[in-house]
C-alpha cells in the first residue's frame, strides 16, 4: 500500500482527525485516485473499525472518533470523487422518526455508512412518515431510529405510508435504536433490524446486494 494511504488508513483507526484533510490533499497531489484513497484508505478502516467493534476491542466512543477522522478526510475528497464519476454504493435516506429529537445514534450509523461508501441524504430527527415517503423517490433503502418506545410505532407508520403511496416495493427499509428488536422490526414489515452502527453498513450491504 502507497505510505500516504497507510497514513489515512492508520489515521481513521487511530481517531486522529486534525491533519487528516492535509493528507487526502497530499494523496491526491500525488496522483493517486481519488476512488483508490477512498476504497484503500477510507473505506477499508472502516471496514476494520466495524470489525473490531464487533470483536469487542473497539467501543462506541472509538467508532464515534474514527467516523470523525473518516469525515474530515471525505469533505476534501468528495469534489473529487464527483469529478471522477465515482458512483456511490447506493443511497440511504436515515431519520429518526416523528415524536423521536434523538439523534446520536442515528448519526453514528449515518457515518459508518458513509464511511462504508453509501451516499447519505439524512432527513435529521422528529421525521414525519411524509418525509420518508417523499425521499424514496431517490434512496435505495430508508433507514429508520428510535430511542424511545413511545416513538416505536412511527416506524410502523413509515413502512404503512411507503405502501399506501405505492413504494414500498422499490426501497428497502431498515430499523434501529435502542428498543427496538428484531421481533418488532418482523411485525412492523421492515426489510431488516441492526442492533447497532457496525451491523447496519452490513445489513445495507446485504440488502443491496454489494
Amino acid at each position: 500500500m502507497d505510505p500516504i494511504l497507510k497514513e489515512i488508513y492508520q489515521n481513521i483507526l487511530d481517531g486522529l482527525h486534525l491533519g487528516m484533510d492535509t493528507k487526502v490533499q497530499t494523496a491526491l497531489e500525488s496522483g493517486l485516485p481519488p476512488k483508490t484513497i477512498l476504497e484503500e484508505g477510507m473505506i477499508a478502516a472502516m471496514t476494520e473499525v466495524g470489525r473490531l467493534f464487533e470483536a469487542g476491542e473497539y467501543y462506541v466512543p472509538e467508532m464515534l472518533i474514527a467516523a470523525r477522522a473518516m469525515q474530515a478526510g471525505l469533505n476534501v475528497l468528495r469534489p473529487h470523487l464527483k469529478e471522477s464519476n465515482v458512483q456511490a454504493a447506493g443511497k440511504i435516506a436515515i431519520g429518526t422518526v416523528k415524536g423521536d429529537l434523538h439523534d446520536i445514534g442515528k448519526n453514528l450509523v449515518a457515518m459508518m455508512l458513509e464511511g462504508a461508501g453509501f451516499e447519505i441524504l439524512d432527513l435529521g430527527a422528529d421525521v414525519p412518515a411524509e418525509k420518508f415517503v417523499a425521499a424514496a423517490d431517490e434512496a435505495d433503502v430508508i433507514a429508520l431510529s428510535a430511542l424511545l418506545t413511545t416513538t416505536m410505532p412511527g416506524m410502523k407508520t413509515v413502512i404503512d405510508s411507503l405502501q399506501a403511496a405505492g413504494k414500498g416495493d422499490k426501497v428497502k427499509v431498515i430499523v434501529g435504536g435502542a428498543p427496538v428488536t428484531e421481533a418488532f422490526a418482523e411485525l412492523i414489515g421492515a426489510d431488516g433490524y441492526a442492533p447497532n452502527a457496525s451491523r447496519a453498513v452490513t445489513l445495507t450491504k446485504s440488502l443491496l446486494g454489494k
